[in-house]
């Protein structure tokens, strides 16, 4: 948590996780894609996957597949293959 506060991405995006999943902490969905968003706002990859996974399907924020797509974008120019598989999927099926 410290490292988190102190704006280590990696930890913002680890935090975001243990907020997603109840582990170590109460479960927030809320509370997750708010720290997913400050390590994706840094380039983290896997918090830009899973901040996109959460506008997707509205976990933590409201619905909003456009702003999903914008996240998978940016993970996915990354490598990431999780973001690459969820981008194709939304462009196949005119999503965001």
């Amino acid at each position: 948590r410290l490292a988190a506060d102190q704006g280590v991405a990696g930890a913002q995006a680890f935090l975001g996780n243990c907020y997603g999943k109840g582990a170590g902490v109460e479960q927030n969905h809320t509370e997750a894609s708010r720290w997913f968003r400050l390590a994706a706002d840094q380039g983290h990859a896997n918090a830009q996957y899973n901040l996109g996974v959460d506008y997707y399907n509205g976990t933590g924020v409201d619905v909003d597949h456009t702003e999903a797509v914008r996240w998978f974008r940016l993970a996915a120019s990354q490598g990431h293959a999780g973001a690459q598989f969820n981008l194709g999927g939304c462009y196949k099926n005119g999503t965001g």
